[in-house]
């Protein structure tokens, strides 16, 4: 681990971590944001992944949505990598308090961590919009449980339709709720993966009046001159433990 950052957390009594989709990157998840995501998504389906994941094309072409949905964000295969870990372990030790994610594939969970507030809700949650059955990951990609795309409830018939905040829908208000009690009650809040710039979730540092702020990016944010330590650099090596 960077030793200017181990030495802010061995200060620090109650952390707070914020990541965003570097994070995930590491464990071979990529950015559907990216240049290469939108080329593909502008390819193959003439869209940006922005219109193809938000409500209203939900709603008007759900067939196409959950082809893209589960061509692109569902990645069965991936592993928590060095930064959960670390992450895990901090939080199991006592130092970190929370882990605030942008993400929505469950690797913290996966790799020990137990508070964790997923602002854009999780791949592995289900519900049918109907009857509000609870559906786990392997229900919706079974092409049997599904019609054509669509994944649909054993129950009633209803559409079955991921825990995940499209765009145009509103982020959930308990979880955010608890992020920002989190970080207002945190001494230092590190930051990693994220380039600051998707609201309403980059606001959320607007809420921390703590001690230390650490930003971990590769790339430059707009917050990089408020922050105590900056490290431009891979998240995972940063963090690493072992």
């Amino acid at each position: 681990m960077d030793e200017r950052l181990k030495e802010i957390i061995n200060n620090s009594e109650n952390i707070v971590f914020f990541g965003g989709a570097g994070v995930s990157t590491e464990s071979n998840i990529p950015d559907f944001r990216s240049e290469s995501g939108l080329y593909n998504a502008k390819q193959r389906y003439g869209r940006s992944p922005e219109e193809i994941l938000s409500h209203s094309f939900f709603t008007r072409h759900t067939d196409v949505f959950f082809d893209y949905y589960k061509n692109n964000l569902i990645y069965t295969d991936a592993r928590p990598n060095k930064a959960h870990r670390a992450l895990a372990k901090l939080e199991a030790e006592g130092k970190l308090k929370a882990v605030v994610t942008q993400n929505i594939d469950g690797l913290h969970q996966k790799a020990g961590s137990r508070t964790v507030f997923e602002l854009h809700g999780s791949v592995l949650r289900n519900y049918c919009m109907d009857c509000g059955e609870f559906y786990d990951l392997d229900y919706v990609m079974d092409d049997e449980n599904c019609e054509g795309n669509i994944p649909k409830c054993r129950k009633c018939g209803g559409i079955v339709k991921p825990d995940v905040v499209l765009y145009e829908e509103a982020l959930d208000e308990d979880c955010m709720m608890g992020a920002i009690r989190a970080i207002q009650q945190a001494d230092t809040m590190i930051i990693g993966g994220t380039s600051l710039v998707v609201y309403p979730a980059a606001g959320l540092i607007r809420y921390f009046g703590g001690k230390k702020l650490v930003l971990i990016n590769k790339q430059a944010t707009p917050y990089d001159g408020q922050a105590d330590l900056v490290i431009n650099d891979s998240i995972g090596k940063v963090m690493d433990l072992d």
